[in-house]
């Protein structure tokens, strides 16, 4: 079983509460809020946006890099994704 699919409830709460965020800003750009509070609200939702792929990285690193029964090919596997991952996440 997929991490994302035994954690699939715990994750889909996390983006359907990123999803009102945008939303949220969506509805003050469209009211013509001050840019400051729009400035907070991204930077709000970026910080949710996080979480959410700490949480999934997190669950990879369990799953596919520290679980003993893992094979050394099975890690490396494991290791380049996450690694492939995190260079496009942290352009």
């Amino acid at each position: 079983m997929s991490h994302t699919i035994r954690e699939k409830q715990k994750l889909l709460n996390r983006i359907r509460r990123i999803r009102g965020q945008t939303e949220g800003i969506e509805r003050m750009l469209e009211e013509e809020k001050g840019c400051a509070d729009v400035m907070h609200a991204i930077a709000g939702m970026r910080g949710a946006i996080n979480g959410l792929m700490g949480e999934v990285i997190g669950d990879h690193i369990r799953m596919h890099l520290a679980d003993a029964n893992l094979s050394q090919a099975e890690r490396e596997e494991g290791a380049a994704e996450l690694i492939d991952v995190l260079r496009m996440y942290l352009k």
